[in-house]
């Protein structure tokens, strides 16, 4: 194709097109490209509020101690579901929990396309006795992980459990396990 020499792309078309893979001649985008796409934001990655590692690398496994609702500008989302938050405020929440696992990773791996594939995923739901939902919740978490490295890839095992309270009374709390390249 012939484009004038006055022609440039974007930055962003740039990064686009370098994000595609070639394998077997069929192009497939990065988990980078596929976050980027999805247009949202990284909070920080948190800080240990306690005598423990955010991560562990051991050979080709990434373990992630339990992270919390951490927001982009730093602050919680807090409160029990059933009582302060219903269930679509909750799978959010785990949504957002998600994104500070997201942001641990790529803070301490350079980048989310080291990641191979999720392997597991406990989902800890703060929430009244009498709430039941819980898979429903720490799907918010699953969805996202779904859509960064694909159903493949991006769906492992998981449990999703309730719990009479999480630290600061964040209303879901998850670790995880991923295989890496």
């Amino acid at each position: 194709m012939f484009l004038p020499e006055s022609f440039t792309l974007s930055k962003r078309l740039n990064n686009y097109l370098d994000s595609y893979i070639c394998k077997n001649n069929q192009a497939t985008m990065t988990p980078e490209a596929y976050f980027e796409k999805l247009g949202l934001a990284l909070p920080p990655a948190p800080q240990p509020l306690g005598v423990y590692k955010p991560l562990l690398l051991d050979g080709k496994y990434c373990y992630v101690s339990g992270h919390g609702t951490v927001q982009a500008d730093g602050s919680l989302i807090i409160g029990r579901i059933g009582q302060d938050l219903s269930p679509d405020e909750g799978k959010l929440a785990a949504r957002q929990v998600g994104l500070a696992i997201l942001a641990t990773l790529k803070a301490n791996l350079g980048s989310l396309n080291r990641v191979k594939r999720v392997i597991k995923v406990l989902g800890m739901v703060n929430c009244v006795t009498s709430f039941e939902k819980h898979p429903f919740i720490i799907n918010g978490c699953s969805e996202l992980f779904a859509q960064v490295w694909g159903e493949e890839n991006g769906i492992g095992v998981r449990s999703a459990v309730g719990m009479g309270s999480l630290p600061d009374n964040i209303p879901v709390e998850i670790e995880a396990l991923f295989e890496l390249h």
